[in-house]
């Protein structure tokens, strides 16, 4: 995933997604070191909010913001947790949704 992200994103933003019992930062760790074998620009954001937050900072008139990896997903599982999320519901909830 991060190779193909850093091969055909312009920026790429690397933030949790189901950490389970797995530290985030392990994961993202994971991922990085595939963007790190291109030439790709990116930055870590641990919180999926933040990281949500930042892509919409940063994107401009006809940009298109990717969010990968949640889908029909209603939940984001930490630890042995189903805690409520969903990313279109937290992008309507902070009016970042178009």
């Amino acid at each position: 995933m991060g190779k193909i992200s850093g091969e055909l994103a312009d920026f790429t933003i690397l933030t949790t997604d189901n950490p389970k019992d797995e530290p985030p930062a392990r994961i993202i760790d994971e991922i990085e070191a595939g963007i790190k074998n291109t030439n790709g620009r990116y930055t870590r954001i641990v919180d999926r909010r933040d990281a949500i937050r930042r892509a919409i900072e940063i994107s401009g008139a006809g940009d298109v913001v990717l969010l990968a990896g949640k889908g029909h997903e209603p939940y984001q599982i930490v630890g042995h947790k189903f805690v409520p999320y969903s990313d279109a519901g937290f992008l309507r909830d902070e009016g970042l949704a178009e």
